[in-house]
C-alpha cells in the first residue's frame, strides 16, 4: 500500500489539495466549496466559491485559485456556472471572485500549482502542462507536453513537478524545462486513486474524489485523504 489514509475527508468528493500555514485547503468537486482543515482533519472554516465542477486548487500571491470546469454534474446548476473552463482568482478569506482566466487550451482543467509568482496548469489538447503568468493576463510563458492521459493534481518540488495521472494511477515527476520524466510512482492495486496532490514536510498528500465523470473508471467507492508512502 502506497496510499495511506490520514484524516477523514470534510466532503464527499475531495479533489484538489493545497497545504498552507493555515491548514489543508480541500476543493470539493460536489459542492464546489473549499474546506480548510488542520492536520487532524478538524474543520477550521468553509469557503463558498463560484467554481463549477471544481478540481485543482492552489494558494499564492495572497489569493485562492481554483480550477473550474464550468458545469457540474454532481449538483444542480447555478447561475454562476459558465459551461467553460476557467481558473478563478478568489479572495482568500471570503471566496469572492476577483478575476478569472480561460484555460490555456480552452477546455477542461484538473491541476493547478502556484510556483513563486506563476501558476502551473494542466491541459488536455494537447496533453501538456503550462506555466502561466497571472500578472500578464495569464500569458503562457512555458509549456511541455506529456504522454500519459488524465493529468490531475500537481505538486512542485525543488527538482521538478509531480503530476498525478489518475486513470493509470501513476504519479510522474517531470523536469520543468524539458518535460523529461525523472521519476515515477506506480500505485498498488487497491490503493486510492490520486486526484489532488500537495506537499507537506517533503511528503506527498493525495485526495481521492471517488468520482470519474464520463470516464467511468478509477473509483474505489470511498473518498479519501492521505499520504503517499514511497
Amino acid at each position: 500500500m502506497k496510499a495511506i489514509k490520514q484524516i477523514e475527508s470534510p466532503c464527499e468528493m475531495p479533489n484538489g489539495l493545497q497545504w498552507t500555514d493555515e491548514g489543508l485547503f480541500v476543493m470539493d468537486q460536489k459542492t464546489d466549496n473549499v474546506y480548510v482543515v488542520d492536520e487532524t482533519g478538524k474543520l477550521l472554516r468553509t469557503i463558498h466559491t463560484p467554481t463549477a465542477n471544481g478540481s485543482g486548487i492552489t494558494v499564492g500571491g495572497g489569493y485562492l485559485w481554483t480550477a473550474s470546469n464550468g458545469e457540474s454534474v454532481s449538483r444542480p446548476r447555478r447561475s454562476t456556472d459558465t459551461g467553460l473552463g476557467y481558473i478563478y482568482k478568489l479572495d482568500l478569506k471570503t471566496g469572492e471572485p476577483i478575476d478569472r482566466y480561460r484555460t490555456p487550451d480552452g477546455g477542461g482543467i484538473h491541476g493547478i500549482e502556484w510556483d513563486e509568482d506563476k501558476i502551473w496548469v494542466t491541459s488536455f489538447n494537447p496533453l501538456a502542462i503550462h506555466l502561466c503568468d497571472p500578472s500578464d493576463k495569464f500569458k503562457i510563458v512555458h509549456k511541455f507536453e506529456v504522454k500519459l492521459t488524465r493529468l490531475h493534481g500537481l505538486a512542485r518540488v525543488a527538482d521538478g513537478l509531480w503530476c498525478a495521472h489518475t486513470t493509470d494511477n501513476v504519479i510522474v515527476k517531470y523536469d520543468i524545462e524539458s518535460g523529461e520524466e525523472k521519476a515515477r510512482i506506480t500505485m498498488d492495486p487497491g490503493d486510492a486513486y490520486v486526484h489532488g496532490m500537495s506537499i507537506k514536510d517533503d511528503q506527498l498528500w493525495y485526495g481521492d474524489a471517488n468520482f470519474a465523470g464520463k470516464h467511468n473508471t478509477a473509483t474505489n467507492g470511498r473518498p479519501e485523504i492521505g499520504k503517499i508512502v514511497v
